[in-house]
């Protein structure tokens, strides 16, 4: 078949490599696997991309992933991260007003009214900082404060990251997963834009289980022009299943290879391999057909 100059190999086998496309394949790869193996393969993925010259950004849940980044970001509950939507906007992180106040609204519920009237005091200079936002005396505020915490507080304090190069996002060292959607929608929103990149999220069901992480998850994962996406988990959830995208099923439970196998349509029978310790299947539909391509993981 034709391949890219964006094809990486995923498999291979003794008379063949078995290569992801996104060019032909989708521009997101869904990893699925037990124990580590997921982000063993991300951290694969990610060295091939930076190779053909990418960039790569990490979301790690689990502190766990290794390599050389230019920017590391470590997300602690209780310690200033600089993760501000509104003070990021001002920095020129966050691409403008109406982005950092429908970021407040995806973490607090706020009614769209209240984000309207959030973003016109953003706009005008009256609200500088989410600090602001709470202490206005607004209704905004009152809906706000139901939810607000100090591990918000926290999030929100310090100086914001330079958020320069390849960047690794450490959400290993936070228990909340209401912090870890949070800084991931504020930094998928300060990200979006970025291409000549290869963007891994790990564990991506964890951080799409808060309602701000599966806001963030189709900001990272839309189909984008030199930019690939690769979602690692060990966990199916339905918003990574309907991800468009192949899916590259690492060894797992049983009842989970046939979970994927159904997800993708694929039919049963000889196309449905058993894929045991250090193999995989790479799942992936053409518009006439589903392909289904068997292998040895890279050693």
């Amino acid at each position: 078949m034709l391949r890219s100059k964006l094809a990486v190999k995923v498999l291979e086998t003794e008379e063949s490599e078995i290569f992801y496309d996104p060019i032909y394949q989708g521009r997101t790869l869904k990893v699925i696997g037990i124990d580590r193996d997921p982000t063993v393969m991300l951290e694969w993925i990610a060295g091939e991309y930076r190779k053909l010259g990418y960039s790569a950004i990490i979301f790690d849940t689990r502190g766990e992933f290794k390599g050389d980044f230019d920017t590391i970001i470590t997300i602690k509950d209780g310690e200033p991260a600089g993760l501000d939507p509104i003070k990021m906007w001002k920095k020129g992180l966050i691409p403008n007003p109406y982005t950092a106040a429908t970021i407040l609204q995806t973490v607090y519920e706020l009614d769209n009214s209240l984000t309207n009237r959030l973003y016109a005091d953003i706009l005008s200079g009256k609200i500088k900082s989410v600090h602001d936002a709470v202490k206005a005396g607004e209704k905004y505020s009152e809906v706000i404060l139901e939810s607000y915490t100090s591990l918000d507080e926290n999030l929100y304090s310090g100086d914001a990251p330079e958020l320069k190069g390849s960047v690794l996002v450490n959400l290993g060292e936070t228990y909340s997963v209401t912090v870890a959607g949070t800084a991931f929608l504020i930094l998928a929103a300060a990200l979006e834009k970025r291409r000549e990149v290869v963007i891994g999220i790990d564990d991506a069901a964890v951080l799409a289980y808060t309602t701000p992480g599966g806001a963030a998850m189709p900001l990272l994962t839309s189909p984008s022009r030199r930019r690939v996406s690769v979602l690692a988990t060990r966990y199916v959830v339905d918003q990574i299943n309907n991800t468009p995208g192949p899916t590259l099923l690492l060894y797992t439970d049983p009842d989970i290879q046939t979970l994927i196998y159904d997800a993708n349509g694929v039919p049963p029978g000889d196309m449905r391999k058993h894929v045991h310790k250090k193999q995989g299947v790479l799942i992936w539909r053409t518009p006439e057909t589903i392909d289904v391509e068997w292998g040895e993981v890279p050693r």
